[in-house]
């Protein structure tokens, strides 16, 4: 139980050092933004958005990876993340049958 209580002080003690070098050199917000750019489906736009017929764009700082394929699907927003995971597999079709409509030529 002691050995447990140190390591689980040396993870906090060493996150506190992370999150106050992080705070100082990259601001509060440089968290939640990609360190590269991430690609995902619909070239990056919501499927929410995609699947009403929408071009909603994404930064993918919020993002989901289907356990499945690999995938990785970009939301504009929390809701529509939480929204989408509700049932991931119904949205994804939805969204790949309204991509096929917004990228279909006339």
């Amino acid at each position: 139980m002691l050995c447990a209580m140190s390591v689980a002080g040396a993870v906090v003690a060493h996150a506190q050092t992370l999150n106050a070098g992080a705070a100082r050199t990259e601001g509060i917000w440089k968290a939640a933004v990609p360190p590269k750019p991430m690609q995902g489906e619909f070239d990056s736009l919501d499927p929410l958005g995609v699947a009403a017929g929408a071009r909603i764009k994404a930064d993918c700082s919020l993002n989901w990876i289907n356990p499945d394929d690999g995938k990785r699907y970009c939301f504009s927003s929390g809701t529509s993340l939480v929204y989408f995971l509700d049932r991931p597999h119904a949205n994804i079709e939805r969204a790949w049958q309204g991509w096929r409509k917004l990228t279909a030529q006339p």
